[in-house]
């Protein structure tokens, strides 16, 4: 995984904490937003967890709590379980570090394996590429996504099975819909970097890990409550996913991911003058709101909505419609 993870990261460019200080009005603005960003948690945990939540016991939900927070300090025993990367990736992904190497060539690589030609093409039809006129081969794909769009592409793919993959009981039913949630994540987190002046890939690079603790997290619960079952509470919900973001951050480290990525997990909930762990927090809560309104638990004229985001954010809100995991 770190090998993998040093290829992924590549040369790509550095993104700038350029974050401003706050007056009294900016602390306000920011303590709103923790409050609202917590609404939005509580409703998306609500969400997951409707089909299996039930009250538990207060001993349990600190039970469950204590043990992911004490795995932040055992990350290495947390990445054992999660699954691995397919290798096709760390292949590409290094070739992808030569800025001289030639669309043939990346052409060549992706033919060899039959899922990613798929995938790439199909990436390259997408609404958000938007292309003229259909395209139908590798070499006119990989010019479509340009190298930037490639390594995004190619992260999504491998993060995919760390993520959605998973085996047995409640983590099985809702894998798919935190994978949905990491995709969405990383897409709008990249849409509001270039407007923060932070890296684009760094920013979706992010998004895509910061729900790797919350699958850790969801095995621990499954160990400890009945067969399906896990804490209904927001309350709790609400300190899980804080944790579980505490956990990825951890992992993150352990995996040997750039230092700001990792801070960045680690910081979302208050960014401070991290533009990078802001273009994160911005871009959960647009992935969270997406599919709270895809479900119908949300109305599209729903207050915390217009609470939580801006009009540029409420235009990514909209352009996730088009996001399909």
């Amino acid at each position: 995984m770190k090998k993998w993870i040093s290829r992924l990261i590549g040369n790509a460019e550095a993104g700038t904490n350029e974050g401003a200080g706050q007056d009294a009005d900016g602390t306000a603005q920011a303590r709103q937003a923790e409050r609202t960003c917590a609404e939005i948690d509580a409703a998306y945990y609500r969400w997951l967890t409707a089909s299996a939540g039930f009250n538990a016991p207060a001993e349990l939900e600190t039970s469950i709590l204590d043990q992911v927070q004490g795995l932040c300090d055992s990350p290495g025993e947390a990445a054992e379980l999660v699954p691995r990367v397919p290798e096709v990736i760390p292949r590409l992904l290094r070739s992808l570090r030569d800025e001289e190497v030639s669309v043939a060539e990346l052409s060549r690589q992706v033919e060899q394996d039959v899922v990613l030609v798929a995938e790439v093409i199909r990436e390259a039809n997408s609404a958000y590429y938007r292309p003229l006129t259909a395209v139908k081969t590798v070499e006119a794909a990989i010019m479509m996504l340009g190298q930037n769009g490639l390594r995004m592409l190619l992260a999504r793919i491998g993060f995919r099975p760390v993520i959605k993959m998973q085996s047995g009981g409640f983590l099985r039913r809702v894998a798919p819909q935190i994978w949905g949630q990491s995709e969405k994540c990383a897409l709008a987190a990249s849409l509001v970097a270039p407007g923060l002046t932070t890296g684009v890939f760094e920013s979706y690079l992010a998004g895509l890990m910061q729900n790797v603790g919350l699958v850790v997290a969801f095995r621990l619960a499954e160990r400890v409550c009945e067969p399906g079952k896990v804490p209904a509470s927001s309350q709790f919900g609400v300190k899980l996913l804080a944790c579980s973001r505490a956990l990825s951050a951890a992992i993150a480290r352990h995996w040997d991911f750039p230092q700001d990525v990792a801070d960045a997990i680690a910081q979302a909930a208050d960014p401070g003058e991290s533009n990078l762990a802001l273009a994160l927090r911005q871009g959960d809560c647009i992935a969270k709101l997406r599919l709270l309104l895809d479900s119908g638990v949300l109305s599209a004229d729903d207050n915390l909505i217009s609470d939580a985001l801006d009009s540029f954010q409420q235009r990514c809100l909209r352009k996730l419609c088009n996001v399909e995991s």
